[in-house]
């Protein structure tokens, strides 16, 4: 359903997920990647959430950040969606994780169930990304890899 998803945001072409890859980030030694499958009634699958942890330096908390949810289009309206969202809501109220946060296409008619559900856009955040050759050319700038650390705290030579 990950292909379908990239259909969905017209960018099939981007997307190199296989199916190895997806069951080593959601079963391998250390996950770190989180998913919900919604089924009808015959275990047929309709949509899907991947997330994982976020954490907050404010709430001193972490949170959920959801990577992906999609609800295949002949299932859309029957309440797979609310349910997969209602669930990870309820994994941060039991958590006691203060934040759901997400990100969606702006032309997604999807904002609309997003607001029904009471989710608000957060018009002051803007959202960047570092990838490919920019990501590489920064990387290069690290000066033969990354700094040591000590109980994940970065020791940077100059400390």
């Amino acid at each position: 359903m990950v292909h379908e998803l990239a259909e969905y945001e017209r960018a099939p072409d981007q997307c190199h997920l296989s199916a190895e890859q997806l069951a080593a980030a959601l079963f391998g030694p250390a996950p770190a990647l989180f998913g919900h499958m919604a089924v009808d009634d015959a275990d047929r699958p309709l949509g899907f959430t991947l997330w994982f942890l976020n954490f907050s330096t404010w709430t001193g908390t972490h949170g959920i950040h959801l990577e992906d949810l999609y609800v295949r289009p002949e299932a859309r309206g029957s309440g797979a969606g609310r349910l997969l969202l209602a669930t990870l809501a309820a994994i941060c109220v039991e958590r006691d994780y203060r934040r759901l946060d997400w990100s969606m296409i702006d032309w997604n008619p999807a904002a609309r169930f997003y607001a029904a559900v009471g989710a608000a856009p957060l018009a002051q955040w803007v959202p960047y990304r570092l990838a490919g050759p920019a990501l590489h050319a920064l990387a290069a700038q690290a000066g033969g890899g990354a700094p040591a650390t000590t109980g994940g705290v970065p020791q940077h030579p100059s400390a």
